[in-house]
């Protein structure tokens, strides 16, 4: 049988494959942006970072949501601070630039008549905006649609009510490493004896599968007594996941802002009345999982950065789903090589 290696260490650490990225996999992709409700009402906005693009939604007055570059057409400033908020016009902080929720200039202030300033000749950048089963998604310049994207998540999770439970809580946790670190780290179990001794207990690890999709990888493991996990976890091209617990499920966005720094932003979806404290526990139990993978994803990175390590085998059990991953990025990165 053929022995697969893992990628080049240096695609994870050079400057110019970032750049490559932003440009072939994050500006091309859906990305999460977050629960589709924080944008229900006239006047809403949810403002994300795409890989350094700023990205908003908005719900217009007319009721139609859109998205645009969180940009100013003026000097370049960022309209809308990231997150969620409400506003009327969207005024840009830094020479009070005015724009209509549909993207349109409303107003120069003092920008003189010498010559005048042509407001149709300066709109907002659109960017393309779709929602599925209560999550919404942003795309820079979408090669397919969010449903052709999403691809065998749509039939693995019809089953299950994503819709009947609530966006309750955030979180943004943030290490120093490559995206793609982390991302490899994820799509595998093989980690989990090593890594998280807690977690290791509490799932009969013997049986634990991982298979890849299109466009998702999933891995599942019987859970013991007392896991909040329901034994299921989700991986989606080229950078969200989405994990079930016991009345409710949480996502993330792997998201990077360099080639050596990465934030993870979680949404977690809980049934409606769910107390605060078993939510709580919910959070807390995974952030006290992924923290325990950025300890090991920084030291790899460190390693792959000094030129410290190889390109070593992939285990045909454990890691197809780093395989998928990393066929993914090659293809997009050198698609004249596939």
């Amino acid at each position: 049988m053929t022995q697969y290696l893992n990628l080049d260490p240096g695609l994870y650490v050079r400057p110019e494959v970032f750049q490559a990225e932003r440009r072939a996999i994050f500006a091309q992709s859906w990305q999460l942006m977050g629960a589709a409700s924080a944008v229900d009402q006239p006047g809403q906005y949810l403002a994300i970072d795409i890989a350094g693009t700023p990205v908003f939604a908005i719900r217009g007055r007319d009721g139609s949501l859109r998205g645009f570059k969180n940009v100013c057409r003026h000097r370049g400033a960022k309209l809308l601070a990231d997150g969620t908020g409400q506003c009327g016009l969207i005024v840009c902080p830094y020479h009070k630039w005015s724009f209509a929720d549909t993207g349109r200039l409303v107003q120069a202030p003092w920008y003189g008549k010498d010559p005048a300033i042509i407001p149709e000749d300066w709109p907002l950048e659109p960017v393309a905006i779709d929602s599925w089963r209560g999550l919404l998604f942003a795309s820079l310049d979408p090669v397919e649609t969010l449903a052709e994207q999403l691809g065998d998540l749509i039939p693995e999770v019809a089953d299950e009510p994503l819709e009947s439970y609530e966006a309750t809580d955030l979180a943004t946790v943030s290490f120093d490493a490559n995206w793609k670190v982390y991302t490899d780290n994820f799509v595998e179990g093989y980690h989990i004896p090593g890594t998280h001794p807690g977690f290791y207990a509490a799932i009969d690890f013997e049986q634990f599968q991982t298979t890849a999709h299109k466009g998702m990888v999933k891995m599942t493991a019987p859970p013991r007594e007392g896991l909040f996990y329901r034994g299921k976890w989700l991986w989606m091209w080229p950078n969200w996941t989405l994990s079930l617990f016991d009345g409710g499920f949480s996502v993330s966005r792997i998201n990077p802002t360099s080639t050596d720094r990465t934030d993870q932003h979680y949404t977690f979806f809980f049934r409606p009345g769910t107390e605060a404290e078993a939510r709580a526990r919910s959070v807390k139990g995974t952030l006290d999982v992924v923290k325990e993978d950025y300890t090991i994803c920084v030291e790899t990175h460190r390693n792959y950065a000094a030129g410290a390590y190889s390109a070593g085998p992939l285990s045909g059990r454990h890691e197809k789903g780093v395989r998928y991953f990393q066929e993914r990025v090659a293809a997009a990165l050198y698609p004249a090589s596939t």
